[in-house]
C-alpha cells in the first residue's frame, strides 16, 4: 500500500465526488440531492444494534428521496432485507444493458 492510496476498505465504494459540471446551472443543485456514498436503499435494525448483529430480527427498509430516507417497509430478516436493497443495484444494470443493445 502506497502512501497515495485510498483508505478504508477496499469493497466499499469511493468517496470521491465527480467534478460539478460549469456550465449545467443546476449541477451543484443536483450534487446536493445525490444520497451519501451514493446508497439509494439502505435497512437497519427495527430495534438497534449493528446491522451484522441479529440477523434473524426484522429490518427497516429506508429509500433515498432525493433530500432524505424515508421509510419504505420492513423484512423480516437481514437477508430479506439485503434481497431488497440489491434489487435495485440489479435493475438499473438490466435497463442500462438493454438500453445498450
Amino acid at each position: 500500500m502506497g502512501k497515495h492510496s485510498r483508505p478504508g476498505p477496499p469493497n466499499q465504494p469511493s468517496r470521491a465526488v465527480p467534478r460539478v459540471d460549469g456550465g449545467d446551472p443546476l449541477a451543484a443543485y443536483n450534487k446536493r440531492r445525490r444520497p451519501p456514498l451514493d446508497v439509494h436503499r439502505r435497512h437497519r435494525p427495527l430495534h438497534g444494534a449493528g446491522g451484522d448483529l441479529r440477523p434473524d430480527e426484522p429490518r427497516a427498509l429506508e429509500e433515498w428521496n432525493g433530500f432524505s430516507y424515508e421509510p419504505a417497509g420492513t423484512a423480516a430478516n437481514l437477508s430479506e432485507a439485503q434481497r431488497w436493497v440489491n434489487e435495485l443495484a440489479s435493475g438499473e444494470r438490466d435497463d442500462e444493458s438493454s438500453s445498450a443493445a
